[in-house]
């Protein structure tokens, strides 16, 4: 990785990074298409692009359970982890979704106003399965849309390419086998072979056999991710996704393996990763340097995480870890892990930091926990977007509702009531819309 002196670092470092726009035309004609002709388009556009043709797109239940089964059967081990990833990041989202208390209060004399928070009543959840199937993320998508009371949760995944025959003669929407088996561990209500920009517009608008939904959350390539951003309006996103990024601050203390790992994590998604690590060692940062050379010699991935290492990896060498958490804070990245043990310094530093879709506080907080078993949502904001959203939660699939509500007594009005009609009356002058004045007025005069 390149070693670059704090001072020296260019100010395109900070600027977002997102997915080339040159895709969009191309995701507004599948929109357009999936909107106007509905599953007439999902068929050609799965022949297209996904090499199948379903007679079906909806997946029985049979179907998931059965790769549910096959699972537990013969991949014990991935079974097990899938159901304890689910079972930490439900029990992680019903404790979010205590945060969203409903409540009523009396602000003045006769006045009640409160909050409801509303659960959606259809979710809509995308998982990819290109270059890796992402199991995990059926898990991550599902908990907080399960946990927030979602009356119907559906997921779309790409049919495989080809058909696979069924119990019928009928060609099979078969998609991947592991994702299939999530679903049907996190007890996804229903399950469609549609993928790429064309099953967010089908869960954007409906077709005959996709239901439409309110909210559509779930990671993708940069054509899922162009849909869900023109998509916005018509549903709910979680949020427009850029390529993935980790930043590290370390000290000397830390282990060089370790932080090397971390960084080959996070780039061997694709060639746009970003892994980063902020160090006032330079003597550290060569050593993790060296750990990267061997690690990826050892790595199946090696050829994406060597190319995301050659054109975005960095090094930067700061004068203090105050500097490293300064540029963090500037940078806001998705992951920010703090590799330095614990102690008052430690503390300082996460005090210091504000910016970030998740905080990894400690050598043995590797980012990895929270991509899969941790609890939290590996679902995060990229492209500095961090400095004013977070990641996907249990409140992306609620609406915060108001209500007002008066004292009625026929014979005065409580004095809070009159007064707030009077200001209402009042403001109502003040913006020449007369209506609104006389709507308070006639209920002062009565």
């Amino acid at each position: 990785m390149t070693l670059i002196k704090a001072d020296a670092l260019d100010p395109s470092f900070f600027a977002p990074r997102t997915f080339a726009s040159d895709v969009r035309s191309a995701v507004q004609h599948i929109l357009d298409e999936v909107k106007q002709n509905g599953d007439a388009a999902l068929h050609e556009f799965a022949k297209k692009f996904d090499r199948a043709d379903p007679d079906s797109f909806e997946i029985p239940y049979a179907d998931l359970k059965e790769c549910e089964n096959n699972l537990r059967k013969n991949k014990t081990s991935v079974y097990d982890a899938l159901c304890r990833s689910r079972d930490l990041a439900l029990k992680f989202a019903y404790k979010q979704k205590e945060c969203f208390t409903d409540f009523e209060i009396e602000l003045t004399d006769g006045l009640f106003t409160g909050q409801k928070n509303i659960p959606v009543e259809r979710a809509g959840l995308y998982v990819p399965a290109g270059s890796f199937p992402l199991l995990s993320s059926v898990v991550m998508t599902s908990s907080p849309a399960k946990a927030a009371g979602c009356k119907e949760i559906i997921l779309c995944t790409p049919p495989k390419a080809g058909s696979k025959t069924g119990r019928t003669e009928k060609r099979t929407p078969w998609a991947d086998e592991g994702i299939l088996a999530a679903a049907s561990i996190c007890s996804v209500g229903r399950v469609f072979a549609v993928g790429g920009a064309q099953a967010i517009a089908a869960m954007a608008y409906g077709t005959q056999s996709v239901p439409r939904c309110d909210v559509i959350a779930g990671p993708g390539n940069k054509y899922v991710a162009e849909a869900k951003r023109l998509i916005t309006g018509d549903a709910g996103i979680d949020l427009v996704a850029g390529p993935t990024e980790v930043f590290i601050i370390a000290d000397k203390d830390a282990k060089a393996e370790w932080v090397a790992a971390d960084l080959l994590a996070q780039a061997e998604h694709d060639a746009d990763a970003q892994a980063v690590l902020a160090t006032p060692s330079k003597a550290f940062a060569e050593k993790v340097n060296k750990e990267l050379e061997k690690r990826l010699a050892l790595l199946p991935t090696a050829p994406t995480a060597a190319e995301s290492i050659k054109r975005h990896g960095l090094i930067i060498i700061t004068d203090s870890l105050e500097q490293a958490a300064d540029i963090a804070n500037r940078k806001a990245p998705e992951h920010l892990e703090l590799a330095i043990n614990e102690g008052k310094k430690r503390d300082e530093l996460a005090a210091l930091l504000h910016n970030y879709g998740s905080l990894f506080i400690g050598c043995f907080a590797a980012e990895v926990l929270g991509d899969y078993a941790a609890g939290l949502n590996h679902t995060l904001p990229t492209s500095g977007s961090a400095r004013f959203t977070g990641g996907l939660s249990v409140r992306h699939f609620l609406k915060t509702a108001t209500t007002l509500r008066t004292a009625e007594n026929k014979a005065e009005l409580p004095k809070g009531v009159k007064d707030s009609f009077k200001a209402a009356f009042e403001l109502g002058k003040a913006e020449g819309l007369y209506a609104h004045a006389r709507a308070a007025d006639v209920r002062l005069q009565s």
